[in-house]
This record gives structure tokens, sequence and C-alpha cells, in this order.
């Protein structure tokens, strides 16, 4: 991978942690010390988002997902926890298929398996759209604020974390989600330990969602009250409770 920025903290099982649309691994500073404490954490930004450069690709979540992979590579790792929030589950999933041998367990937050309506494919094309033709401040966040957190006190960081993204990197992500595969099967056939956690009060995606990916991988389902689509920044006391004596599990 190329160039790719990432943060390392902690010792013992690796847990790679992926990013939501359209963050960066700063949604995980809330809880990065509490699961430091408990696994090495890896939180990388993924191409184009944070301090990660854009690289030149079709837009696809299997680009994402080769690219965890080879981050394990340049970091000497055979198997890691591989999880995210949101996008970052479509990713997980995206390396689940490239590499399934090299992931030791997933941790699935507040996402889903399967592939977009035509509805939301279309509103995923209009996002892209629009972002390259007006850039995305404020009218993204604007959107985006009411269905991402239930407490609207956090809405000025999470305004700050959308609007610090490159319009062209909001698009080609919106594009590669657009375009991706349904993973029931993947996670079906994957047979590896998982965590799925989500947001009670969750606009963009219903607990059902959850429940059918705790279904899919025989996982437990961790329902955090109170939160939204974004745990980890919404309730990161309850979602350190929730995540961090299973991880304890797969040292």
């Amino acid at each position: 991978m190329t160039a790719v920025y990432f943060t390392d903290t902690g010792s013992g099982t690796p847990l790679v942690l992926l990013h939501a649309f359209p963050f960066d691994s700063r949604m995980w500073d809330p809880v990065r010390d509490g699961l430091s404490d408990v696994v090495r954490l890896i939180t990388p930004d993924l191409r184009g988002f944070g301090r990660t450069a854009a690289i030149a690709a079709e837009p696809s979540v299997e680009t994402l997902g080769r690219d965890v992979i080879d981050l394990l590579d340049d970091l000497g790792l055979e198997r890691a926890v591989i999880g995210g929030c949101s996008m970052g589950g479509y990713v997980t999933m995206a390396a689940l298929r490239a590499a399934q041998d090299r992931v030791s367990g997933l941790l699935l937050i507040d996402t889903k398996s399967s592939a977009d309506t035509d509805e939301a494919k279309a509103n995923r094309l209009a996002v892209a759209e629009r972002a390259e033709r007006e850039g995305i401040a404020p009218w993204f966040a604007d959107t985006m604020l009411p269905l991402l957190i239930a407490d609207q006190s956090k809405a000025d960081d999470v305004r700050a974390q959308i609007e610090a993204q490159e319009a062209p990197t909001v698009a080609w992500a919106s594009r590669a989600m657009a375009a991706r595969p349904d993973s029931a099967d993947t996670l079906r056939a994957a047979g590896v330990p998982a965590l799925v956690v989500h947001g009670e009060l969750d606009k963009l995606m219903p607990l059902t969602v959850a429940q059918e990916l705790a279904d899919q991988t025989g996982g437990e389902l961790k329902v955090l009250p109170g939160a939204g689509h974004m745990p980890s920044i919404e309730v990161p006391s309850a979602f350190l409770e929730a995540v961090t004596p299973w991880l304890a599990d797969r040292a």
C-alpha cells in the first residue's frame, strides 16, 4: 500500500479498525486509549481520506479491502481482527473476500451486508456529482448530521471531521459504495469470530440489518442505547464496554 497514514498503538492481538464515510481515523480518538489497553490498535486513513493521499483507481470497495491486506503485509502481520463502522464495515467485508485467511475476527459497527437498492445507488451517485460540482461544505454536513448522530451536541466536532475531507474523495467513495456487492455469502462462509455493535437510534441503518449480520456471522449483537450511527463518538464508554471483553478473548 502506498504512503498510507495510520496510527499503531498498544500491544497484543492486532485490530485494524476502519473509519466510516466521510471521516478518517480521528473518529476513533474517543476510544483509542481504551482499545489500546487490550489490543494493538491500527487505524488507517483509507485512500484519499485524512492524511492519506488519493491514489488513482476505479471506485471500488474491493480496492480499499486490498489496501487493508497490503497494510498487513507492510506491518508483517499474518492475521488480524478487522473491523469498521459503516463504510469501514463494507471495506472489512471486501478485505475478507480478498484474503479470508488473514482475518482472525470481525468487528462490525453500524454497517450492513446488503448491496444498495436502486434508490440508494442513485442517491450516492447524486452525492458524488454534487460534490464534484460544488464541493461539500456546508451542504453535505447539513444533510448528514441529523442522520449520523442522535446527540446533536456533538455536531460541531462531527461537522469539522466531515468538512476536512476532499470533495473528490467523497465522490470516489460514494461511487465505490454504490457499486459494492452483497456480502451475505462472504460472511456466512468466513467461519471467524464476529461481534456486531449497533446504535439503538441509528437513522441510517435499522437494527434489523445488525441482526442479519449477527445471523450471517454467527456472532453476538450488542445494541448501544442512546447511540446513532457513530457510537465511538456518541457513547465512547458504552462502546468500550461492549467491545473490549470480546477483544480480550481474541488474545
